[in-house]
């Protein structure tokens, strides 16, 4: 179930755009809140694109950047998603939500839900970094740990919420986190002048942003927004070998991932062995000519300390996965040196300081 709205070429001018706000609540036509007072916000959106010129010198690219999500309140994407579903909770009169969460979605449903005055209900992988359920007990959130990975969480929310006195927010269970998603989208093509890149490198767990971002890249076609020769850029699934359903599922290993049994991984926000939006994102990447893969533990960790040493920039396990992911396409020809490469980096490699403690590579 996907949001759809009347949009019609001209009914929103990019021109509109010019004095708003530099948050994702710019685009608020666009989003299925519908009264402002019911938008809750802690200032998330509108995240940089940087250029990464020395890692670009290094391996001979004409043009790679990376849209830094991890400068979002609560450290992650997770903020746009959570911040559009806890303020629509509200505006429907909701008085709790409940998720299931790898991390950060929790951390942002937590966070939102204390702004929004609603209760909230974490349920968390027990090996999840201490970080994650810190800052969860530090929101009021109720802290529920279970032996597993998400799709086990899911499982006990599903217990947990069998009267239904909760407002489930877990992926694509709602359509509303996936409208918070999706403003990535809006932000790539507004911050880059109206010209998309080429190639879009994603990590990917649960999918919504995968989903999110090309459904954007459809509504401002609707909308007028993007010149009519503008190419779509192709859309990359990156995975971990230890979780890679998606990439199994693409590549013909299996008939799809509902049978998938996946690994805890450094990657926490990979570990999805059974993502419910799976035909979604098969259709997303086949749509746009890109394609799915899956790197090491190792080298997700070597992404990390590169991005580190050569850009200054403490990326997330998972931004480290996309820079290998970037590195083996690039080796396989599949990327040129030419083309426009943006990765985008989910979140702050902060809270994942238990997991790369000690890993580091020189």
């Amino acid at each position: 179930m996907l949001c759809r709205y009347i949009i019609d070429a001209g009914s929103v001018q990019k021109s509109d755009l010019l004095m708003r706000p530099k948050s994702l609540w710019r685009y608020e036509e666009l989003l299925p809140v519908i009264q402002p007072e019911n938008q809750i916000t802690l200032g998330e959106g509108f995240t940089p694109i940087l250029a990464l010129n020395r890692l670009a010198d290094r391996f001979n690219l004409n043009h790679l950047s990376l849209k830094d999500e991890g400068l979002n309140p609560t450290g992650s994407f997770k903020a746009r998603g959570l911040c559009m579903a806890v303020s629509k909770a509200k505006e429907n009169g909701e008085q709790a939500c409940i998720i299931p969460t790898a991390g950060n979605a929790g951390v942002a449903m937590a966070a939102y839900c204390a702004r929004a005055g609603l209760e909230a209900v974490v349920v968390m992988p027990r090996h999840t970094p201490d970080a994650f359920k810190e800052e969860c007990i530090g929101y009021n959130a109720r802290l529920i740990l279970v032996d597993g990975l998400i799709n086990d969480c899911a499982a006990k929310v599903q217990e947990l919420n069998q009267n239904g006195a909760y407002f489930d927010v877990s992926t694509l269970k709602e359509p509303y986190r996936l409208e918070g998603k999706k403003t990535m989208g809006f932000e790539i093509a507004e911050q880059l002048g109206w010209q998309l890149p080429d190639v879009i490198m994603y990590p990917t767990g649960g999918g919504t942003g995968l989903i999110g971002i090309w459904k954007a890249f459809h509504e401002m076609k609707r909308l007028g927004w993007l010149p009519k020769n503008q190419r779509l850029p192709r859309m990359v699934a990156v995975q971990t070998e230890n979780c890679s359903p998606v990439v199994d599922t693409y590549w013909g290993k299996q008939a799809n991932s509902k049978q998938y049994v996946g690994s805890p991984t450094l990657a926490n926000g990979l570990a999805v062995p059974r993502p419910i939006g799976e035909p979604l994102m098969l259709s997303v990447l086949r749509e746009s000519g890109g394609t799915a893969l899956a790197v090491s533990e190792e080298d997700l960790l070597e992404g990390v300390s590169e991005l580190c040493r050569h850009e200054g920039i403490f990326v997330a396990p998972e931004g480290g996965a996309i820079w290998a992911a970037t590195r083996k396409l690039l080796h396989q020809g599949w990327l040129q040196p030419d083309e426009h490469i943006l990765l985008l980096n989910t979140g702050s490699g902060q809270k994942y300081l238990d997991n790369v403690k000690g890993k580091w590579v020189r």
